[in-house]
This record gives C-alpha cells, sequence and structure tokens, in this order.
C-alpha cells in the first residue's frame, strides 16, 4: 500500500509540474496572477476603491453588507470569426498584451474547444458597438470566437457540431434567451463583418437565434423598416450599416448593398415579428 500511495503521488506531482513546465506556463502565471487581484477585490469588506471610500467627508457614508447578492451573469453570446490561419495563431494572439484581445472561447476547425476566460470575467472580444441599449457587449456577453479566415475556409461539421453544444451548455447555465446569440457584425455594423457566410440557420434551428419562416409574409403598408432593425437590435444612427450587418447575417447576398428589395424586407418583417 505504501508503495502504491507513493507512486499515486509521484504520477500526481509530475502532472502538476507538466502543467507548471507546459508550452503555455508563462501565461498561465499571468492568468492566475490577474485572477488572485480579481478575487482579492471581490472579497475586500468594506469595499475600498469604490463609492464608499471616494465619496468627499463631507458626505455621510457607511457600510453595511447585505446577505443577497451573487456574481454577474452573461447575458448574451457574441460569436466571431478569428480571421485567422489556425488556432495555433489564435491563441498566440490572445496571449499578445500589445495585442490587447481575447475570447472565453475558441473553437477549431477539427472541433477543439479551447476555453481562455472564466466565463465570469469580462474578455476583450466585441470592442466598440451596440445591440439594443446595451452599450458595452464585453461587459454582458460571452465571446465565441471560430477558427476560419473569413474568405475561403468552410465551416466544417466537426466545427459546428462543438459550437452547437458549447452554446447548449452556456444556454442553460446562464438562462440565456434564444434571441440573445448573435454576431460580431449585428453588435458593431460599422466595423465588423464577421463572422462571415456563417450556417445562422443551422443554430436557429437548435434554438440560438432566430431565422425567418418558410412562408414569408408580404409586410403591411405602414412597416418602417428602420423601426423594424431598431427592434431587432440593430443600432440605426447609420442606416445603411446596419441593413448590410442584417443583410450578412439572414441574406448572405449582395450584403454589401444597402438596399432592401422586396423578398429581403419580407424576410425582414419575419424576423421582427418573433421580437414583438
Amino acid at each position: 500500500m505504501k508503495i502504491k500511495a507513493t507512486i499515486t503521488f509521484l504520477v500526481i506531482t509530475a502532472l502538476f509540474a507538466s502543467c507548471s513546465t507546459g508550452k503555455y506556463a508563462a501565461t498561465e502565471k499571468v492568468y492566475k496572477k490577474k485572477a488572485k487581484l480579481f478575487a482579492k477585490e471581490y472579497a475586500t469588506s468594506p469595499v475600498i476603491n469604490q463609492a464608499i471610500g471616494k465619496l468627499p467627508i463631507s458626505v455621510e457614508k457607511e457600510w453595511i453588507a447585505s446577505i443577497n447578492f451573487g456574481m454577474r451573469k452573461p447575458n448574451y453570446v457574441v460569436i466571431h470569426h478569428t480571421a485567422q490561419d489556425s488556432l495555433g495563431q489564435t491563441i498566440r494572439t490572445f496571449h499578445s498584451e500589445k495585442a490587447g484581445v481575447s475570447a472565453h472561447y475558441v473553437v477549431g476547425r477539427t472541433g477543439k474547444v479551447v476555453q481562455m476566460v472564466n466565463d465570469y470575467y469580462r474578455a476583450h472580444h466585441a470592442g466598440i458597438g451596440k445591440w439594443g441599449n446595451d452599450t458595452d457587449l464585453n461587459s454582458s456577453s460571452i465571446g465565441i470566437e471560430l477558427d476560419n479566415n473569413g474568405t475561403t475556409d468552410p465551416w466544417t461539421d466537426a466545427q459546428i457540431n462543438a459550437l452547437t453544444e458549447l452554446l447548449s451548455y452556456l444556454k442553460v447555465k446562464y438562462n440565456i434567451p434564444q434571441a440573445n446569440f448573435i454576431g460580431h457584425m449585428d453588435l458593431a455594423p460599422t466595423r465588423k463583418n464577421d463572422p462571415s457566410r456563417f450556417p445562422w440557420k443551422t443554430l436557429a434551428d437548435k434554438g440560438f437565434g432566430y431565422w425567418y419562416d418558410e412562408y414569408l409574409e408580404t409586410p403591411p403598408i405602414d412597416f418602417n423598416p428602420r423601426l423594424a432593425l431598431r427592434i431587432i437590435g440593430y443600432d440605426v444612427k447609420n442606416l445603411d450599416a446596419a441593413i448590410k450587418a442584417f443583410k450578412q447575417h439572414y441574406i448572405q447576398t449582395n450584403a454589401n448593398v444597402a438596399i432592401l428589395k422586396d423578398n429581403d424586407l419580407k424576410i425582414l418583417y419575419s424576423i421582427y415579428k418573433k421580437f414583438l
């Protein structure tokens, strides 16, 4: 028994050693250091670096802790394509302090899922943008990058299957509404076009986002496309950009032309009704 216990101890020690001296040991060390600092900040009671500690002396103030609180949870999932050549290249980019970008998950072409940020942390994936009334999607969403160059790469079955498994988990875990699975181009239509050529209908059929009905109704005479886009969630300050983003998501032909033809309007009307 003593020999067996010794062997078990050596195996466990070797595993931990391999983790600490592996390919990503340096970045794991940085991650753990930052996480430790965040944990210390969360645990501080009374809080120091917030209003109670910062209000002027002339203001009466006191810390009285409540027992009713929990961690903030994500309410959206934002899907991207990496616009890079490999999973490894994307990982290197997300380890670059100079690049300053990240995502919670990266899904490779082979279906491999790599988690790079704790779900409860704020990853740097969405950037400047707006969806509905939310102007800080980094703080309210899970970011998922799909390993795809954005131009010629196909979307593999393995990759899409792995993505839907991941989305199923996230949807249940955080009670994310069906409408809140969106693309990067949806929230940042003036800057982004990803994920391009993406099989959104496949996701919608599984409950992640909406798709238009097979039978398309003709919109009423007073149908307002600008209002419909805004109700869906698009920022319509730049209407042309919002139209292009909508077309990239739902139509995927002539998406660089900010014109809604008759069938496009029927599709917009079908999607709009799902948000009423």
